[in-house]
């Protein structure tokens, strides 16, 4: 038996050990498993690599611990107000939060996000805004700022952003920057040289063992928040780059949504901050005191639970949520989202919704900057188009924002797109809001968008080419692993 033929063999056996491992040990869901079984067999060689950094399951345990939830009172405001909203007699006070109270149940239950009010926000579209806000507040911080990007970039505004945490750490205010390795992976930590020597922080989520090689490679922290002295927090799906102020060719016009929040909504992105760099960050961990918590100065009105999801959850929360709100709406849902992958249950929620009379309408960009994605998007795009519903192509520039608007009532801001990755594989949090005004402005700038955008009618799709179908067609059975 020559080399070849014993390389062969071994190739064959290591397929069919893998080929065990995702149907019998993990367990993936079906269209998963398919996916990932064409893979190894039509690429032996390098299929079984590829699983090795991107297929296997993240063990479902306890990632994120800390002791000082007790000490904030998480755990007993979560309990006393799930007494309340099972019994029925309870009500809100607010009849527009009453009537989605099986939402606000389930976020209670399953993710542990209690229901803050008298949250004032602050909708950001547009990322000159979005920064030029946040470094204003940076530069009026008194004790600390926590900043946490999925992508941070040693460019301008990465730069801009390092010289005011300098400033700051300078005066004695506790920074810390948190980033994932993956998404970051052009920042170094020379890059922060400066602000460590002025005593400031930093943490790297997942970070490689060894050179190279990072076997977590398809689990990173998708999240975007800031808290700043426990009084200010942000949340939504700007990250740190110069793209993100429409300075890149490729992009154009970046179009996003960000919620800059003041109230008790900014306790939970602060629990949410730490945790995730405590996670990340051993040799700084940060234990619970009062300075994180400080009586809130608001004077707003708006309603809200702060929701994250990753895999080491049981559930599928952010997507979970979606479904919930979809199945709640009456008159009209509006999304936006810079990638349309949906699994078979939130395709049937909208595609039910929208044979059922709902206004369901879905804005996407209308440029790539993942191919496969991009059309695989065009190929779920046309089933709900089947079903009645509107597509609209944005024209403008790039659409990244991640929003979800349900009758002009309840909302969804956050950093979880409509795909496969966000709902199982990243660790992702959206702030759901029950609030008419911050819905209706947003139900408002989807209306805009949609001056600057092209309806997608059934005709164009149907006349698209044999070239783009097969794309498509490709794509599409790469889309449980996208």
């Amino acid at each position: 038996m020559d080399i070849l033929s014993i390389l062969l063999a071994v190739l064959f056996v290591i397929n069919i050990l893998f080929a065990i491992v995702i149907i019998f040990i993990e367990r993936k869901d079906a269209s998963a498993s398919w996916a990932w079984l064409m893979i190894l067999t039509f690429i032996p060689f390098l299929g079984f690599i590829i699983y090795l950094f991107l297929g296997q399951n993240l063990t479902r345990r306890r990632l994120f611990d800390w002791d000082g939830k007790r000490k904030v009172g998480i755990e007993d405001l979560i309990s006393q107000q799930i007494k309340q909203i099972e019994n029925p007699a309870f009500n809100f006070r607010n009849l527009m939060v009453d009537e989605y109270r099986d939402l606000i149940y389930m976020h209670l239950v399953n993710n542990d996000a209690p229901l803050t009010k008298g949250n004032e926000v602050t909708i950001l579209n547009d990322g000159n805004e979005k920064f030029d806000q946040l470094i204003n507040d940076i530069q009026g911080a008194k004790n600390h700022i926590h900043i946490q990007y999925y992508i941070f970039r040693n460019d301008q505004l990465g730069k801009r952003i390092i010289n005011e945490l300098i400033k700051k750490a300078k005066d004695g205010v506790k920074v810390r920057v948190l980033y994932d390795e993956l998404g970051s992976r052009k920042l170094r930590r020379k890059n922060f040289s400066r602000l460590a020597e002025v005593g400031g922080e930093v943490g790297v989520f997942f970070p490689s063992k060894l050179a190279l090689i990072n076997l977590r490679l398809n689990y990173r922290n998708h999240r975007k928040l800031v808290n700043i002295d426990g009084q200010i927090g942000y949340v939504g799906g700007f990250n740190v780059g110069d793209e993100y102020l429409g300075k890149k060719k490729k992009f154009g016009y970046w179009r996003d949504t960000h919620l800059r929040i003041k109230g008790l909504a900014v306790d939970a992105i602060q629990t949410r901050f730490i945790l995730d760099w405590n996670q990340a960050s051993k040799h700084y961990y940060i234990h619970y005191e009062d300075r994180y918590f400080p009586k809130k100065n608001s004077d707003g009105d708006c309603a809200m639970q702060i929701v994250s999801s990753g895999p080491d959850s049981e559930w599928e929360q952010v997507k979970n949520g979606y479904i919930n709100m979809i199945n709640a709406a009456k008159e009209s849902i509006l999304i936006q989202t810079p990638y349309f992958i949906p699994d078979q249950s939130l395709l049937d929620a909208l595609r039910i919704a929208s044979l059922s009379g709902k206004d369901v309408k879905v804005m996407i960009p209308n440029r790539p900057d993942h191919p496969f994605v991009y059309w695989a998007t065009f190929s779920y795009v046309g089933e709900l188009l089947k079903a009645g519903g509107k597509v609209y192509i944005y024209e403008k520039g790039f659409i990244h924002a991640k929003t979800i608007v349900v009758d002009g009532k309840l909302n969804s801001v956050g950093t979880a797109n409509i795909d496969m990755r966000s709902f199982k594989l990243n660790f992702e949090v959206n702030a759901f809001l029950y609030d008419v005004k911050t819905s209706r402005k947003l139900a408002s700038m989807f209306e805009e968008d949609m001056k600057v955008s092209t309806e997608l009618t059934q005709e164009m799709y149907n006349n698209r080419s044999r070239k783009i179908r097969f794309k498509e067609s490709i794509s599409r059975l790469l889309s449980p692993i996208l």
